[in-house]
């Protein structure tokens, strides 16, 4: 099952995953309110189905809200998805293989829209 979270960060922070199950698949950078955490994953869910896809290790680009493919120095790939306004929301671990990358792309363009928010920084 596909999920978002809002967990709290270091210095009273928030930050936002997309999880497959347990697995962590995309984070997000550390925000000073709830909200803003709220707002990333808000904009994923609206804007990740359409966007487009640019893979940086051909040179390619792009701009509107859209999934960048990054090679790291250690020549595995990660997938970061930006804002239209150029900020990145969130990223990907690194995968050794492009076509993981990909994957990862596909499953957040199919199944963030509905994907179920949890919000673990409300205590019971």
């Amino acid at each position: 099952m596909h999920t978002f979270k809002i967990l709290k960060a270091a210095g009273g922070q928030f930050r936002a995953q997309f999880l497959y199950n347990a697995e962590v698949m995309v984070w997000s950078e550390n925000y000073a309110s709830k909200v803003s955490a709220r707002n990333c994953i808000d904009s994923i869910k609206k804007n990740a189905p359409g966007a487009s896809t640019i893979d940086l290790t051909k040179d390619e680009t792009g701009s509107g809200y859209r999934f960048e493919i990054v090679e790291n120095k250690g020549g595995q790939h990660f997938v970061r998805f930006r804002a239209a306004n150029g900020e990145p929301l969130v990223q990907s671990e690194a995968y050794a293989a492009k076509a993981s990358a990909k994957t990862c792309i596909d499953s957040i363009k199919k199944n963030a829209p509905g994907a179920p928010v949890v919000d673990e920084t409300v205590t019971a």
